[in-house]
């Protein structure tokens, strides 16, 4: 008679040591390695779907608290196996490679919550709340600025238009954003985590253009001498799917196929050496197109431009458009650097908050949140810090109006994570003040 291990159906490892192929010890509330590096631990069960935690427990602390339930063991009836991840149709032959989350209809309008990471602290004992509800419709955002004028940004460098501002990007400058940037692509290479520009409540809703993203780039880990023209073609394949639908997308996935399309293009470009290929160029406008879509959609709450305090969702929504589109602007200098392009001031970005603080960006639970969101309202009265205030200042400000921009700047500064840091880093370095 077979031993009882074989009559259980609950997966061997969970979603991010299966992805890295990594050994899982299976430890209640976190696995060592979800630990070690502050990963979501989350496991799958038997539906395909993830496993309900409590979203009061962070990640740094050892991880999200696992339902009561999970314990899948199988004691009646005939055994049965894990069940098997979906694999991507471009990914159909590699049988190394499988989806990064189980798929869902894209027009799925609730969307459970994971907890989101939080900087490292005490460990602590915190009791089982219920996980918040994420409903991401009836978003109300607003575009404060002219999104047409971001599509048209890769002309700027072939047809300058006048009183256009140079950015002249020293080398160390320059070097900084490309090792950043390069280690964005790698960390979700490597399965190590996600660029700082997406939310956690994206992999939790299991949006279907980042989870396929996150599954497929995992073919450029330790790539096979010579096939890198074969995987550049299997990422081009999805970029143009995603490009041609981008018209069909609610905002939820419409956000995700911008930042799905963008960590593409990065990829090409980092990893697999296609920075002379004509794709790229034509990815890059393509991309800016994309990004002048989902800006149409809004970049803003209206409560963030009344400086009452918006709805969780639309400020997810908001704050992850902006860090994307903010991290876009400075892939293209990259890019632009590499041809012996000038890069241009974004101008257009003009009045559209800078990276909003730690306390927001990495909040457990929507009551977290919304206190942290109090906070800020009431240390920010006349409103939050514009990305516009982190360039050079005007000579005819007068010293008043310097002082106190210095002053908020100096108060953005204490409650930043790293996205907010490396944006302050550049601008700092490249304009001063």
């Amino acid at each position: 008679m077979k031993s009882t291990r074989y009559a259980t159906s609950r997966q061997k490892a969970c979603q991010q040591c299966s992805v890295a192929k990594a050994r899982c010890d299976r430890k209640e509330r976190c696995c060592s390695r979800c630990a070690q590096r502050g990963l979501s631990c989350v496991y799958v069960n038997n539906t395909g779907g993830p496993v309900p935690f409590s979203s009061s427990f962070a990640r740094s602390s050892g991880g999200p608290l696992l339902s009561p339930e999970r314990d899948d063991v199988s004691t009646q009836g005939t055994p049965q196996d894990p069940p098997t991840p979906s694999i991507h149709p471009a990914l159909a032959d590699s049988r190394s490679i499988v989806e990064f989350s189980p798929s869902i209809p894209a027009a799925a309008a609730i969307r459970p919550q994971l907890p989101v990471t939080q900087p490292s602290g005490p460990v602590f004992t915190a009791p089982a709340l219920p996980p918040d509800i994420l409903e991401f419709s009836n978003l109300d955002l607003v575009c404060p600025i002219n999104a047409e004028e971001i599509s048209n940004r890769w002309l700027n460098a072939y047809i300058p238009i006048p009183g256009q501002s140079v950015k002249n990007y020293p080398p160390t400058v320059s070097a900084f954003i490309y090792r950043i940037l390069k280690s964005y692509t790698g960390m979700a290479i490597h399965g190590r985590g996600f660029p700082p520009f997406v939310h956690v409540s994206q992999l939790t809703g299991l949006s279907q253009p980042l989870a396929t993203c996150l599954s497929i780039i995992r073919i450029c880990d330790r790539p096979l001498l010579g096939s890198e023209n074969v995987t550049a073609e299997i990422l081009q394949r999805e970029m143009n799917n995603l490009y041609d639908r981008r018209e069909t997308y609610d905002d939820f996935s419409l956000l995700s196929a911008f930042q799905a399309f963008l960590m593409y293009t990065m990829v090409l470009f980092f990893r697999l050496s296609q920075g002379t290929n004509p794709f790229l160029r034509q990815a890059m406008m393509n991309l800016q197109e994309l990004a002048c879509v989902t800006s149409r959609r809004g970049l803003m709450c209206v409560s963030e431009q009344q400086r009452t305090r918006p709805k969780w969702e639309s400020w997810i929504i908001a704050e992850a458009k902006r860090r994307t589109l903010y991290t876009m602007y400075l892939f293209d200098s990259v890019l632009s650097s590499e041809d012996g392009l000038p890069t241009f001031l974004g101008t257009e970005l003009e009045g559209l908050p800078a990276a909003a603080s730690r306390a927001l960006w990495f909040a457990q639970t929507r009551r977290d949140w919304e206190a942290a969101y109090n906070m800020h309202l009431a240390e920010w009265v006349e409103g939050s810090l514009c990305i516009d205030e982190l360039w050079p200042i005007p000579e005819t400000l007068s010293e008043a109006l310097v002082a106190k921009r210095r002053y908020r700047v100096d108060n953005w500064l204490e409650n930043l994570d790293e996205f907010g840091i490396m944006l302050y880093t550049v601008t700092s370095c490249t304009h001063g003040g």
